[in-house]
């Protein structure tokens, strides 16, 4: 069913007053999607409609909800409604909404729960946000590594309906220590009376439970992983981090990364329901530190006056080759935070860099001198065509190499790269574009 039929559809029930005939309708529909109509209505409309689905469901659709509708949801329904919800959720979901409830709706929820599901919620929720024991669920497959095939088989069929992956089990020894991690395509393919041993890889890939979240999420896509296993420092098992986990963490770390790039910083929540308060305070304060910065480039500007008076023509071509600067430095810039966010470049290799950049930064500035100097000599003359001509070269390049190196730098000084993009290369680029147009004029004129 289409979203916008979809929607239709749930609004005609509720209005209609007739809800309870939904579920026959909607059993076809993936809880994602579902999920995606429900947000559409106000939370109480909301928890009407998700009561009609089996419990089951309820917490898969309610685990697709945005973060920020399950904390709505989770303040205005009771106790007592909420807890068989929070059960039927997988670990890793459970632990993310508890995180983001108050301390007194935590104190409310715990005692509805049962004490192994408490424990585990408590220690899952315990890790450090960022980290692979924030990301992990505890819900994964362990088997015995004195089993033959059919025992294994047998006990991964027990325990599917409560694991949330049972593609990749993991053999731990009587200290849940990790051995190894066997297919369910080896398990199926072997003989019945086979050691699972002998299947196991004894040399599996797995990450410590402090490894930061993108890291966990690399190591997943370089090994196409559907699992990654997480042990603690005495390498016992404790958790694992699924292929999905790591797309939502690849997704959370690109948004951050753009908004890094516009200066703005990490959003906790979306910007659809971020309030006036939150996004004014988010992007305040580097729009104002970069006006005193762009105050340099109107110092420039006032320092060259004389120069500026004797050939006014040179106003003319002002914003064109701040701006080329600062377009190059965004370009550069961009392409070494994406770099050293990947991993592909490291610290050490800025040397190299540098010298490709000057390079092509050398031939993208003859490209844009040779497309104005025309230009210059239609608005000028030949003098303010050499002038324009040999600044597009220079801005280029300077602002190429800001950008190229801004980010490096940051790095150096434990700094996220990403802040060095947009608003503040471009600033600087253009404090350094004037200074260098002015300075080029002043000296080829003779003023």
């Amino acid at each position: 069913m289409e979203l916008p039929a979809l929607i239709s559809t749930l609004r005609t029930a509720l209005e209609s007053d007739t809800v309870h005939l939904l579920r026959e309708q909607v059993e076809d529909v993936h809880p994602a999607d579902l999920a995606t109509a429900l947000v559409e209505f106000a939370p109480e409309d909301l928890w009407t409609l998700l009561t009609v689905l089996p419990r089951a469901e309820q917490a898969e659709v309610f685990g697709y909800l945005p973060p920020e509708q399950q904390v709505k949801l989770s303040i205005r329904i009771s106790r007592r409604k909420l807890a068989p919800i929070i059960r039927q959720m997988s670990s890793d979901e459970r632990a993310d909404l508890f995180n983001r409830l108050s301390d007194e709706q935590r104190e409310t929820l715990l005692p509805a729960l049962a004490q192994a599901e408490r424990e585990d919620l408590l220690r899952l929720s315990s890790h450090e946000e960022g980290t692979a024991g924030a990301i992990m669920t505890s819900d994964y497959a362990i088997l015995a590594q004195q089993l033959n095939v059919a025992q294994a088989l047998d006990s991964l069929r027990r325990e599917a309906p409560d694991k949330e992956t049972i593609y990749s089990a993991y053999v731990v020894d009587d200290a849940r220590k990790l051995i190894g991690v066997v297919t369910l395509r080896d398990l199926i393919l072997a003989p019945v009376t086979m050691p699972i041993d002998e299947l196991v890889n004894h040399d599996p890939i797995y990450a410590s439970v402090e490894m930061p979240q993108e890291e966990v999420a690399a190591l997943i896509a370089k090994y196409d992983l559907m699992a990654l296993p997480i042990v603690n420092s005495e390498h016992q098992m404790v958790g694992i981090v699924t292929y999905d986990d790591a797309m939502d963490v690849a997704a959370q770390e690109a948004t951050e990364d753009f908004h890094k790039t516009a200066t703005i910083g990490k959003l906790e929540t979306s910007v659809k329901e971020a309030g006036i308060g939150l996004l004014y305070r988010k992007r305040v304060l580097w729009l104002v530190i970069l006006v005193f910065g762009n105050i340099f480039s109107g110092a420039g500007i006032a320092y060259f006056e004389g120069t500026i008076s004797s050939h006014i023509a040179l106003l003319f071509f002002l914003p064109l080759l701040i701006g080329s600067s600062g377009n190059a430095g965004a370009q550069s810039g961009t392409l070494m935070v994406r770099a050293l966010a990947t991993g592909e470049i490291k610290l050490r290799d800025w040397g190299y860099l540098l010298g490709k950049e000057c390079l092509v930064a050398g031939l993208l500035g003859l490209t844009m001198a040779a497309a104005v100097v025309g230009l210059g000599w239609w608005r000028g003359g030949y003098d303010i065509a050499v002038v324009v001509a040999l600044t597009m070269m220079l801005v280029v390049l300077a602002g190429s190499l800001i950008g190229l190196s801004l980010p490096f730098l940051l790095s150096r000084f434990k700094l996220d790269p990403a802040t060095a993009s947009g608003p503040l290369i471009t600033s600087i680029a253009d404090v350094a574009g004037v200074v260098l147009y002015f300075s080029i004029a002043t000296w080829y004129l003779g003023l």
